[in-house]
């Protein structure tokens, strides 16, 4: 497609199609493709940075001028903004985030009706209307807007309602890195309610400096305060809060993966897993490895939340995410949470009195190596059959404990090179050559 890549529309901001007129033309063909069946509602959050006020307006306007009424929610994390469109029974809804990017770039993720990312084809349909030249409905048929002043806090209780009454943190000291985005005003008052002590960083948003040196993709930070203060963990978010890292209390990072694999188990142990997991094509092997170990099936989807969203729905499963730390609980919410996600692995630190630490070390991640190629243009890998001998040679090296992935990136011109294995020097070096080989047959 031409402007949707693997997560909406995401780009350097002031530069097409991320420009204020492009955003204007953006909302009123949704507008127009949602309006379709008469008159409709649409639901539109941010993250928090300072592109995203222009980007709210152009947006508010497209969508009125194709007589489509809008609720603005302000500064939200991305689930709340599905959780939010559902509740509120609007015909779909917007955020205005780049995620995990600085804040020169922005973009824009939809939600259909139900509260889940928008299919390819829907996709399709709103570019050719991105074709049509505007036309403004009548004066008395514009849509109007208005301000939804408690989304906070009925996405505050919706959380707390996705773990049992009964669950009381009291005793948990959790340090919380909010990355100065979206869920800076939500998460720690979250955990605070439900009972643990609570300390909080990357919770003074200025509009520029979000996941600025701090966040899931940086996790330094909060690795040095968690053992600074001899907390029991720590809780990273990215910038628009549909993802999470955590940090057990010897300061090591625990990934998606491994946050996946301590959710299935404890899932598992209730009773209440309700059929497998559903990772992508870059979930660790060790992942695979260890549920198998628990009788857990997996399946892996492409690259991206939708994707494990929709292929959780087809498998009739509940449980998937990826390793950068995007977490589904379909029977809590419609798209990866990180807050829901949070909880769901602190139940079982509540319940069975073990530490994350302790928690984590079931799983045994296979070391990996991920290299990226910088590309000049997008490419077809099956016109490169020299590229696929040098991949089959070198997964006969590794046997059945190792893999390699080549996936080109869906926002940037990357091509990226993953390669798992036993041995971490040997993957690094397979890694690294395979990286060589690439670039010379691109050359």
């Amino acid at each position: 497609m031409k402007y949707f890549g693997t997560d909406g529309i995401r780009g350097n901001c002031g530069q097409y199609p991320i420009t204020p007129d492009f955003m204007l033309k953006l909302g009123w063909a949704v507008g127009k493709v949602f309006a379709r069946d008469g008159h409709c509602k649409v639901m539109i959050g941010k993250d928090t940075r300072i592109s995203g006020y222009m980007f709210e307006s152009s947006l508010q306007a497209g969508l009125s001028a194709a007589g489509v009424d809008v609720c603005l929610l302000g500064p939200m994390p991305t689930p709340a903004i599905a959780y939010l469109t559902r509740t509120f029974h609007a015909d779909a809804g917007i955020m205005i985030s780049a995620s995990h990017n600085g804040y020169q770039d922005n973009g824009i993720k939809f939600f259909s009706a139900q509260g889940n990312k928008l299919s390819d084809e829907l996709q399709a349909t709103i570019e050719a209307m991105l074709a049509e030249p505007i036309e403004c409905v009548s004066p008395a048929d514009l849509g109007k807007s208005k301000r939804i002043n408690d989304a906070a806090g009925r996405y505050i209780e919706f959380c707390k309602a996705t773990v049992p009454s009964s669950t009381d943190l009291k005793g948990l000291n959790i340090v919380v890195d909010c990355a100065n985005g979206a869920t800076y005003h939500v998460a720690p008052q979250v955990l605070h309610e439900l009972g643990a002590k609570v300390s909080s960083i990357g919770v003074k948003p200025n509009g520029l400096n979000i996941n600025q040196r701090c966040g899931s993709t940086h996790t330094s930070t909060l690795c040095q305060e968690v053992i600074a203060q001899k907390a029991d963990l720590g809780i990273a978010f990215d910038g628009d809060g549909d993802r999470l890292i955590m940090v057990d209390h010897r300061g090591e990072t625990v990934d998606g993966d491994e946050l996946l694999y301590i959710i299935a188990a404890d899932r598992q142990r209730r009773g209440v897993l309700n059929g497998g997991v559903v990772g992508t094509q870059m979930s660790n092997i060790g992942l695979e490895m260890g549920l198998q170990k628990l009788g857990i099936s997996f399946a892996r989807a492409k690259v991206g939340d939708r994707y494990v969203n929709a292929l959780l729905e087809q498998l009739g499963w509940q449980l998937g995410g990826e390793s950068s730390g995007h977490i589904i609980c379909r029977d809590r919410n419609s798209t990866g949470d990180g807050i829901v996600g949070a909880l769901q692995v602190l139940l079982p630190i509540q319940q069975t009195g073990k530490n994350l630490h302790e928690l984590k070390q079931a799983m045994f991640k296979m070391p990996q190596t991920l290299v990226n190629i910088k590309l000049q243009h997008r490419i077809d890998l099956t016109k490169y059959p020299a590229i696929g001998e040098q991949v089959a040679k070198l997964e006969a090296r590794l046997g059945n404990t190792g893999r390699v992935l080549l996936r080109p990136s869906g926002t940037e011109l990357l091509l990226r090179v993953l390669v798992e294995g036993e041995d971490r020097e040997l993957v690094r070096q397979y890694a690294q050559q395979l990286a060589r080989d690439i670039s010379n047959i691109l050359a």
